[in-house]
């Protein structure tokens, strides 16, 4: 009796051997980059890969830090989100070997100096952008002030790009009362909360968020660190 397969998932080789039809298993392995740092991707170490579905996402920036006079306010801006870049790429057209990148999170600022921008993110030629770090413009006074956030990380490169979120203004009433910035939202990832009581600046969650905004009521308090980013690898066989 004659045994018949589905041509669609299997076929022979010239051994006459029966195997798969490459590009017919689906998602087969998924890999995830999450520490800051640089790696590579060998596509010889997968012999069944069809394509790549490649999602990254940048750092998000830190937040500026607050030391205020006493008796006086400063509030600093979140910093901004960073971006988020895909692509679906077949294996014939990856290198031998690919470089990925994880960009961390942009530092936060200590005294009254600026936040740190979110490190770029990437696998090949696809792309994310970090976003910008707090700014620390506003001074130390008692005259209401605001002063803008961090615009989010600029659209990097992909078959699908898109930018970070911005972070929201800081917002001096007097030397007592005053609001910090909330950090901007990323594709993975949320911005550290905004504050009316002083302090720190509020941590992010998840991946690539900007950090949250300093308070300072005459007491230092230090920036945030902006989410680090992320590279997934969807291996399709």
């Amino acid at each position: 009796m004659a045994t018949c397969v589905c041509s669609e998932y299997f076929t022979t080789d010239d051994d006459g051997l029966l195997c798969l039809v490459p590009g017919s298993q689906g998602l087969r392995q998924r890999l995830i980059f999450s520490t800051p740092g640089t790696y590579s991707f060998t596509k010889a170490t997968y012999s069944w890969l069809a394509r790549v579905d490649v999602q990254v996402q940048g750092g998000g920036g830190g937040s500026a830090g607050a030391d205020a006079a006493a008796g006086q306010c400063i509030a600093r801006p979140g910093g901004g989100g960073g971006g988020y870049a895909r692509s679906l790429i077949a294996a014939s057209a990856l290198g031998a070997a690919e470089a990925i990148v994880v960009g961390a999170g942009g530092a936060g600022g200590v005294g009254n100096t600026a936040g740190g921008a979110g490190g770029v993110s990437s696998f090949g030629a696809v792309l994310a952008n970090g976003g910008d770090g707090g700014n620390a413009f506003m001074t130390t006074g008692t005259a209401a002030d605001a002063v803008n956030g961090a615009v989010g990380a600029p659209g990097g490169a992909g078959q699908y790009a898109s930018g970070g979120g911005g972070s929201g203004a800081a917002i001096r009433v007097s030397g007592t009362v005053g609001i910090s910035g909330a950090g901007g939202n990323s594709f993975f990832g949320f911005g550290g909360g905004g504050r009316g009581d002083q302090g720190a600046g509020l941590a992010t969650r998840g991946r690539g968020g900007g950090a949250g905004g300093a308070l300072s009521y005459g007491n230092p308090f230090n920036g945030s660190d902006g989410g680090s980013g992320l590279v997934v690898v969807d291996l399709y066989g």
